[in-house]
C-alpha cells in the first residue's frame, strides 16, 4: 500500500464544489469547533471503498494520513483502522486500540468519531474493563467525551446499556451541544431495543437534561409521549 496512492485516488474523486458545502456543514470556520479542517469533497461511502482496497497497510504508514490536514485523508486513515480491525486477532486488535487512542486528537470531528468509535473502541471493550470510556467522559476534550458515548453503541448492539446509562450521566451538564446530541443518539438507540430501559432513565432525568439531548432521545415516542416529555423539561 502507498499512502501516495491512496492520497491520489481521493484527490481524483475530489468535487470543489461538495467540499464547499462540507467546510459549511463541518463548522470550520473561526471559532467553530471544525475550525480549520479542510474538505477536498469526497463521500464517504467513496472513501471506505478506498480504504477497503487498502486494508493491509500497515498502521505505521498510516501516520501520515491520520495527522493530515485534509478530512477525507483522516477518514480514510481511520476507516483503515476498522477493516483491519475487522479481521485482527486479539493482539493486533489491542494495538489498533491503543493506536486510535493514542491518536484521538487527530479524531476531530463528529462524522470521524461516529464512524469509528463504536467499531474499534467499543468492540474491543464489550468483555474488558470500560474504566477508559469514563475518564474520556470526564475530559476537557469535546472528541474524546462524544468517543466515550459513541463506544458505547457496540454495547447497545449486544442488548447491554448500562454502560451507557453511566456515562449519558456524567455528560447530562455538558454545555455541548454535539455531546447532547450523541447522548440522545445513543439513548434513542436504547429505546429501538428496549423502550422500558430507556423511559425508566428518561423519567429519572428527564427535567434537567439539555433540550436537544432529550429532543433526540425521544424522536422516536408519538406526538403526545414527546409533548409531554417537552412541556415538563426545563
Amino acid at each position: 500500500m502507498s499512502i501516495h496512492s491512496v492520497k491520489q485516488e481521493l484527490k481524483f474523486l475530489s468535487k470543489p464544489a461538495k467540499a464547499k458545502i462540507l467546510q459549511h456543514f463541518f463548522k470550520t470556520g473561526r471559532g467553530e469547533y471544525g475550525e480549520g479542517d479542510i474538505f477536498i469533497g469526497v463521500t464517504v461511502p467513496q472513501t471506505r471503498a478506498i480504504a477497503k482496497k487498502h486494508a493491509s497497510a500497515p498502521i505505521i504508514e498510516l501516520e501520515e494520513l491520520l495527522e493530515s490536514k485534509v478530512h477525507e485523508e483522516r477518514l480514510a486513515a481511520l476507516l483503515i483502522l476498522v477493516e483491519k480491525f475487522k479481521k485482527a486477532g486479539e493482539k493486533e486488535k489491542k494495538e489498533i486500540l491503543e493506536y486510535y487512542l493514542q491518536n484521538t486528537k487527530f479524531v476531530n470531528n463528529w462524522d470521524l468519531v461516529d464512524l469509528t468509535a463504536d467499531k474499534i473502541v467499543g468492540e474491543y471493550l464489550l468483555e474488558k474493563n470500560k474504566r477508559i470510556l469514563h475518564k474520556f467522559a470526564r475530559s476537557n476534550s469535546l472528541w474524546k467525551k462524544r468517543i466515550a458515548i459513541i463506544a458505547t453503541f457496540a454495547f447497545i448492539k449486544k442488548n447491554s446499556f448500562e454502560e451507557t446509562f453511566k456515562i449519558a450521566e456524567q455528560l447530562l451538564e455538558d454545555r455541548n451541544d454535539l455531546i447532547h446530541k450523541a447522548v440522545g443518539w445513543m439513548l434513542r438507540e436504547i429505546g429501538k431495543r428496549n423502550l422500558e430501559a430507556e423511559e425508566a432513565f428518561l423519567k429519572k432525568h428527564y427535567k434537567k437534561m439539555p433540550r436537544t439531548m432529550l429532543r433526540y432521545s425521544i424522536e422516536k415516542f408519538s406526538e403526545k409521549k414527546r409533548q409531554a416529555y417537552l412541556k415538563a423539561n426545563f
